[in-house]
């Protein structure tokens, strides 16, 4: 009775684990390693700044937007 009792135990904790403790603790990372690459990319951009090198859009007109056709009214679907 106690080997039952023990794999069901061993069977819940392997659950736990793999759909939970990892998957979380994997997420936290990404978003970890999200964060400081932003932070980097933003200390790059206020360095910029201050030597007074931001960097120029590359087309200095915008490019006029062509009509795709005419208005069509928007009906609303019960």
């Amino acid at each position: 009775m106690k080997f039952v009792l023990y794999a069901i135990l061993a069977y819940v904790l392997y659950q736990f684990i793999f759909k939970l403790v990892i998957p979380v603790y994997l997420a936290s990372r990404k978003i970890k390693r999200g964060f400081r690459e932003m932070q980097s990319k933003m200390q790059e951009h206020m360095q910029q700044q201050q030597q007074g090198n931001t960097p120029q859009p590359s087309s200095s007109k915008p490019e006029p937007k062509t009509k795709a056709g005419d208005y069509i009214d928007f009906e609303e679907v019960k």
